[in-house]
């Protein structure tokens, strides 16, 4: 479970990383806005799934029955943070 949560994190930071130098980013700023955006979420995400699948099936074992819920989890797992932090910065995403 630890190797996913972290590549989860080592992915979504590489790929935020990559888009944010295409926008003009310089490296250093890209890492750290990387960083910032999306650490906490994506731990609380890949937890979450990595703990729905540990108790559905009763440990470590993916399946494909548990796949759909583990999304659904960690799709709305980190909605609460993210909208917390939209509003303390005051931004709109539409």
């Amino acid at each position: 479970m630890l190797l996913a949560i972290l590549n989860g994190l080592i992915t979504s930071i590489i790929l935020e990383t990559i888009i944010l130098l295409r926008q003009n980013f310089k490296f250093k700023n890209a890492i750290k806005t990387a960083l910032g955006m999306s650490f906490i979420s994506m731990i609380s995400m890949e937890t979450t799934m990595n703990l729905t699948d540990y108790f559905l099936t009763g440990g470590a074992i993916l399946t494909w029955w548990v796949v759909p819920l583990m999304l659904i989890v960690g799709f709305l797992t980190p909605w609460p943070y993210n909208y917390w932090k939209l509003k303390k910065y005051g931004i709109n995403c539409h």
